[in-house]
């Protein structure tokens, strides 16, 4: 009976391999320890800052990533996605990564920025310029926490922190029988936008008693910055000086509408784009009405410019000038009534003239007033930041909470009554300091200055994002067309030969997180198969053998009478 049994087995190996397959997968399936049933995690992830200006790369230059995940913990960090947490993120560690030939990094941030203590806040700001200083090979992302991703996170992290106190066997047990997650973009590799359009957008206010009137130029540049194009919020930078420039706009617009009031000045109003790329929009419209036509209000008489940037809040306001200015010109006026309203209306407010000269040797320019200068154009910027190298101007972190609209308001009331008083020429008529011109139907409204930066700080308004089709475009004109006339577009493309600024695609992917057994996984399974199967083959062939001594072990021993 046994020789059959045995020779029915040794046929079911030789000629019924499917037979076979179905006998043993149930013991393969027992050696493969079942997985749970969230095997993949999708999420969106967004790429670090790739451009170039002026022939510079900065960024990074890659978008493709497939490789496991690690912790910056992790001993070995070559060709693996390197994942930290922004609450643990240094230089250090980035650097670690970058040294080694990290595969990529993947920083997850929390869902809400502003609740992060001000430390870390202030050091990621300080760091984000570092990170963005030189080109880099490695492809660089951001995320968005989720529970999901902090599940993956905490087990990469104690996966990496615990090889480094074991041994090399359990190191190696480790690394079969550990569970990790190879890390998987969707998209393609970057490449240049052509023919990529910045938008600005200009209008104005004639005045009144001749046609050689001087003319007062404000600008604010629209677009955001920081280490992620879609992560750059600019609630602050420049947020609130777009939001300034249109109440501004609406303000003088009621003056200029009734005859006793309309001044002797041209107000010309321009929205840039393109600031936070050494303002390239401003420096092509320059070029525009100056170099290339023979009618611009800037060809006349330009009693100054002011530029708005950052003015949300702090308790001071900085007028940043290249040259101060001399006694007796319009600029000097309007540094006068800067200080004579700031002193008089708001005694707790600091102002101050802060004096820089145009450094034309750097890459970037400081302040955007800095554009006019060069052309010999009576230019200062104001705002409540007292250098153009602190991080709040191009940060990712600069979201909607670090704006305060009762001081925006407030600076927007400064710069409304001393435009007000230089135009109408109100010190030499003998106007208190304390004079209030906009008030009640007139005044300074909170709830648009408020309504405008919620709504620019609720998009991102990169400079590669936003097209000449964009609704941040659209909107910005339909705003700019209540209160101003002959309201106008204005695009700039990059010049192909020598293009001044290049931007890249691929900037917001999808990422997926699989989770897989490692490769010295898949050599430990087919060992143990074959050690399974060889066994298996062996107990068939000599199953006669095996059961004789299986009985003799097993029989119970008869006693002798």
């Amino acid at each position: 009976m046994f020789e059959e049994a045995s020779e029915v087995f040794d046929n079911m190996f030789k000629s019924s391999f499917p037979l076979t397959f179905i006998v043993f997968i149930p013991a393969v399936l027992i050696l493969v320890s079942p997985l749970p049933a969230e095997a993949a995690h999708e999420f969106t992830v967004y790429r670090m800052q790739q451009y170039d200006l002026q022939g510079q790369p900065y960024g990074t230059r890659n978008a493709i990533l497939n490789t496991e995940a690690r912790t910056v913990e992790a001993e070995v960090l070559s060709r693996r996605c390197v994942i930290m947490r922004l609450v643990d993120f240094s230089y250090d560690k980035y650097q670690k990564a970058l040294r080694q030939s990290a595969g990529a990094v993947v920083i997850i941030l929390p869902q809400n920025m502003s609740s992060m203590p001000q430390d870390i806040v202030q050091q990621f700001m300080e760091l984000e310029p570092e990170m963005l200083s030189t080109e880099t090979i490695v492809p660089v992302y951001f995320a968005m926490e989720d529970d999901e991703l902090l599940s993956i996170y905490t087990q990469t992290l104690t996966s990496s922190s615990s090889q480094g106190a074991l041994s090399a066997a359990e190191v190696l047990l480790h690394t079969a029988t550990a569970n990790g997650f190879q890390m998987v973009t969707s998209g393609a590799q970057s490449k240049a936008m052509s023919d990529w359009a910045i938008t600005s957008l200009e209008g104005r206010l004639t005045g009144v008693g001749g046609e050689d009137l001087p003319t007062i130029v404000v600008v604010a540049h629209y677009d955001s910055f920081g280490v992620a194009p879609w992560l750059s919020y600019g609630a602050d930078s420049n947020g609130s000086g777009v939001s300034m420039l249109l109440e501004l706009a609406r303000l003088f617009s009621k003056l200029y509408t009734y005859k006793r009031t309309h001044a002797g000045y041209n107000l010309l109003f321009f929205v840039s784009g393109g600031g936070k790329f050494n303002y390239q929009g401003t420096k092509r419209w320059l070029e525009d009405n100056l170099d290339h036509t023979d009618s611009s209000l800037l060809q006349d008489n330009v009693a100054f410019v002011l530029c708005l940037d950052t003015l949300g809040n702090g308790d001071a306001l900085h007028l940043h000038v290249s040259k101060p200015p001399k006694e007796g010109t319009p600029q000097y006026a309007l540094l006068k009534e800067l200080e004579t309203v700031a002193a008089s209306q708001y005694p707790g407010m600091k102002f101050s003239m802060v004096h820089k000269k145009i450094n034309l040797a750097d890459d970037m320019l400081a302040w955007e007033h800095e554009r006019f200068g060069i052309r010999r154009l009576p230019a200062f910027t104001l705002s409540h930041l007292p250098s153009h190298r602190l991080a709040q101007r191009s940060s990712i972190m600069d979201v909607r909470p670090h704006v305060d609209i009762e001081k925006l308001s407030r600076n927007t009331k400064v710069v409304a009554e001393a435009l007000a008083r230089v135009i109408y020429n109100l010190t030499e008529k003998g106007a208190s300091g304390d004079l209030h011109i906009f008030t009640e139907q007139m005044q300074v409204q909170e709830e648009h200055l408020s309504a405008m930066v919620d709504w620019l700080s609720a998009q991102p308004r990169a400079a590669q994002l936003v097209d000449k089709d964009s609704s941040v475009v659209s909107t910005l004109e339909y705003h700019v067309g209540r209160y101003l006339k002959d309201v106008k577009k204005h695009y700039i493309k990059a010049d192909k030969r020598d293009p001044e600024f290049v931007f890249y695609d691929q900037l917001k992917q999808t990422m997926n997180a699989y989770r897989v057994k490692p490769a010295i996984f898949d050599l430990l399974l087919a060992v143990c198969i074959a050690a399974y199967l060889g066994a298996m083959y062996f107990a068939i062939q000599n199953f006669g053998m095996l059961y004789s001594i299986a009985r003799r072990v097993t029989q119970p021993k008869v006693k002798a009478h």
